[in-house]
């Protein structure tokens, strides 16, 4: 089941196959989770949003439209769950522990952690829709066409935002706004 392609998961749902949704479920919730951390910059918050976003999901897959890629479709309603949240709390989140592996060495994790916790306070310190597209693009890999998706704008408006958000990110990380 884990080979099949999404729009076939998809339709073995529609078909019944209760089962399918959890493939979905497992392919695609540490994109999600990623996206909402990103996002939000707490892990309970994250998790919450991962949960409701895949939880509207479920409830609307039959409004899917299985000949459009199902990954920007799942994101936009993380996305939209994690903005949400976002303006409900009206504060700024406390800095989690950054999200690392322990493939490397004790110096090369301290040196990770230090540009994840001082990333993630840039990411904090851009507006919604900066970090949003930031997110997307340079930690999900996202295309322009998915980001167009996603963020339901024309490509041009991607291209744009996105040059955009990543001035704004480069003057929070560079006195000066140069580098």
């Amino acid at each position: 089941m884990l080979d099949d392609t999404d729009a076939e998961l998809v339709l073995r749902y529609r078909r019944g196959d209760r089962h399918a949704f959890d493939a979905l479920m497992v392919r695609h919730s540490k994109r999600v989770f990623s996206v909402a951390f990103r996002v939000l910059n707490n892990r309970e918050d994250a998790f919450d949003v991962t949960q409701t976003a895949f939880l509207k999901a479920y409830q609307h897959l039959g409004q899917y439209d299985v000949t459009q890629s199902f990954s920007p479709w799942l994101c936009r309603i993380a996305v939209n769950e994690a903005l949400d949240r976002m303006r409900a709390q009206h504060a700024t989140q406390a800095l989690d522990e950054a999200i690392v592996d322990g493939h490397v060495g004790p110096v090369d994790l301290a040196i990770r952690e230090q540009d994840e916790v001082a990333l993630q306070h840039a990411l904090m310190q851009l507006p919604a829709d900066y970090r949003v597209i930031i997110v997307l693009k340079h930690l999900q890999g996202c295309s322009y066409e998915e980001l167009a998706q996603i963020l339901e704008c024309p490509l041009k408006t991607v291209k744009s935002r996105l040059f955009t958000a990543r001035q704004a990110l480069r003057a929070v990380l560079v006195p000066g706004g140069r580098g």
